[in-house]
């Protein structure tokens, strides 16, 4: 395994935060402090690399939206109505 050299940084946790983590070492949940911010590090690379992916296919939407033509303008009752009709259709 290839040793990775480790940056130390203050973070400021609030009163609950700090008891939180605290608990989670005695409790043995987790070996260190420094496990925890990781390991929730980790989450956070997840939750962006999602995020990043939702974007993307919002954007491919959103340009086959505006490459697929002209918008038209359509009332709530006009909509209801082609909705029942396609339902209809579909059986």
């Amino acid at each position: 395994m290839k040793a990775t050299t480790m940056r130390t940084l203050t973070v400021s946790l609030t009163p609950h935060q700090a008891a939180m983590m605290q608990a989670a070492v005695e409790n043995g949940g987790y070996a260190s402090n420094s496990e925890i911010v990781r390991d929730a590090l980790r989450l956070w690379e997840q939750r962006e690399e999602v995020r990043q992916l939702e974007l993307a296919r919002l954007r491919q939407a959103y340009d086959e939206g505006m490459a697929s033509g002209a918008g038209r303008e359509l009332d709530g009752k006009t909509l209801l109505g082609e909705l029942k009709a396609e339902a209809r259709e579909r059986g």
